[in-house]
């Protein structure tokens, strides 16, 4: 049986804020905007937006202290300001980590007694409020995903997945990523082509998430090609790479992700690897793992992107940074994460800590 379940209204195109801004009014006379420091205001988003608002009577504050791979407190911080100005609605702008502080802010915006153990439960006693987002990067697929992937007490990134937490609209403009620099754009870029190929080959794919994914990576692969060969990306490419992030969110939506996603987070966390680049390090090893496991599973590549298994390694090989160096205590200490992880099982065969453990020795252990 194959299930697509994704209720959030997504609208795009130039101009889609100010298009939209009856409907964002629809969902109260307040509301609060959750952003980082930069994105949402160099790309012109934010005001955008508070021009939206304005121009419908809508009051609102806005919470710009959102980092990198949000925290848990930023996001209490962020819902509790939202309850104590009376918000109706929350309004996320920026990339992957504002929209997904965005969604986790709206539980304790309902919520506003609740810490950290209360936003994991997902025990929630009132609903979250209403949340728009708006994009300003190609890679996140947030929009589109009831998941906010967070930084918790102990340091580790650890999601909430809750089909509460869908946007109740999306807006996506890809002018926002006009000003993106060439290092955001492929790291988001690479994230976005993680989320189809990780969901492709994922144990939970279905007739839709495969479809998705093939149509994010067939058409965000030659934009990488592109930037691997050092040309900067133009306009129209970038408005490829957000359609791309869009197809790449459907279809995580359906699957989830696979282990370069969660592998990848140990690199952010503790070497401060961009979260794009840091999936990327372990694509060519997931699709080999994804070839081994799945009969003609190259000519498939080939035939839904036009790229096959090599072509793809050598493209991303060739736009990632240098490698962080890790020991061999460290990989050993890191281990025990991946024991029975639910991610990491979603991936196809039977990847367990060996096989992690020799990935990353091969990768990140200096040879002297």
């Amino acid at each position: 049986m194959n299930v697509f379940y994704m209720p959030a209204k997504l609208r795009t195109g130039e101009g889609a804020v100010r298009e939209c801004a009856d409907e964002i009014a629809s969902f109260g006379s307040k509301c609060l905007i959750v952003t980082g420091k930069s994105s949402a205001k160099l790309s012109g988003a934010l005001d955008d937006i508070v021009s939206a608002l304005d121009s419908r009577g809508v009051a609102y504050s806005v919470f710009d202290r959102i980092g990198n791979n949000p925290s848990v407190p930023s996001v209490i911080e962020a819902g509790r300001t939202a309850a104590e100005s009376g918000a109706d609605f929350i309004i996320g702008a920026g990339g992957g980590s504002a929209l997904d502080a965005a969604k986790a802010a709206a539980v304790i915006a309902a919520n506003p007694s609740y810490g950290e153990a209360e936003l994991y439960s997902k025990k929630w006693e009132k609903a979250p409020l209403p949340v728009v987002l708006v994009g300003t990067t190609a890679g996140t697929g947030s929009e589109v995903t009831s998941v906010s992937v967070l930084t918790n007490s102990k340091g580790l990134k650890k999601s909430v997945n809750d089909p509460r937490i869908f946007a109740s609209l999306s807006i996506g403009d890809p002018k926002y990523t006009y000003t993106m620099s060439r290092t955001l754009t492929l790291t988001t870029a690479v994230d976005a082509l993680s989320h189809c190929l990780e969901s492709r080959f994922s144990k939970k794919s279905g007739v839709w998430s495969r479809d998705f994914a093939a149509r994010g990576a067939k058409i965000i692969l030659p934009v990488l090609e592109k930037t691997a060969r050092g040309e900067m990306p133009d306009n129209a490419d970038r408005e490829t790479l957000y359609e791309g992030s869009i197809f790449g969110g459907l279809a995580i939506s359906v699957t989830g992700t696979c282990f370069p996603h969660n592998v990848g987070y140990y690199l952010t966390e503790n070497f401060g690897v961009p979260h794009g680049f840091a999936c990327a390090f372990f694509l060519d090893d997931f699709i080999r793992v994804a070839c081994r496991e799945f009969s003609g599973a190259a000519g498939l590549l080939r035939e839904e992107t036009g790229y096959g298994p090599d072509e793809i390694s050598s493209i991303v090989g060739a736009i990632l940074p240098p490698a962080p160096e890790l020991t061999g205590e460290e990989i050993a200490a890191a281990l025990p994460r991946w024991e029975n992880n639910p991610t990491v099982m979603n991936s196809p065969g039977h990847i367990g800590t060996d096989f992690i453990g020799e990935m990353l020795v091969n990768k990140f252990v200096k040879r002297r």
